[in-house]
């Protein structure tokens, strides 16, 4: 009963730590990469659809990304897509990519960047703490219901924090890296 409730929280932790990582791959560094467009949605007939169901996403050098969409119907919904994104580029489309050119990132930028990973990290670390505390629920009820003793649950609370410790430390390592990537001119 025990090994269940901290294997399971230990499972959504991890969940919760890989999803903080991949919200930090689409936090542009100044570098291109296909992550920057995950994000992307396009009208396509009537319905959003993700833009990496629509075109292809290569990167040609470390400063451009090239889009071909595979229908070239889909190049002007494509293009006002990303002009109205967050990414703050123009695409440039010349009838069958879009381009989109990489500026290297001001200092100011670069300080708002760290700013937006620093608060997907919280975001990240209050959603371990709310595993945890959902985890502790679950032992407390089972304490009281006289399944587990009250050295067991001490012994189960101490293990949950390790993980949760644990945890919390793959996020701050995850961010020190984007930080330092961001932050290199």
């Amino acid at each position: 009963m025990i090994e269940e409730t901290l294997l399971e929280a230990m499972d959504k932790m991890d969940k919760a730590v890989q999803h903080v990582q991949s919200q930090f791959t689409t936090v542009r560094t100044g570098r291109a990469t296909p992550s920057l467009v995950d994000r992307i949605v396009v009208e396509y007939y009537g319905s959003m659809v993700p833009l990496q169901q629509l075109a292809a996403v290569q990167v040609p050098e470390p400063r451009q990304l090239i889009i071909k969409p595979h229908d070239r119907a889909t190049l002007g919904p494509i293009e006002k897509a990303i002009r109205d994104s967050d990414l703050g580029m123009s695409p440039s489309n010349d009838g069958v990519i879009i381009r989109l050119s990489i500026p290297a990132l001001t200092e100011q930028r670069r300080k708002e960047y760290v700013k937006i990973v620093k608060t997907l990290a919280e975001d990240g670390r209050i959603a371990l703490r709310n595993v945890r505390r959902d985890a502790r629920k679950h032992l407390e009820a089972a304490e009281k219901a006289s399944v587990i003793s009250a050295d067991e649950l001490e012994r189960a609370e101490k293990d949950m924090d390790k993980i949760t410790h644990d945890h919390v430390e793959l996020i701050d390592k995850a961010f020190s890296r984007k930080e330092a990537e961001l932050l290199e001119v």
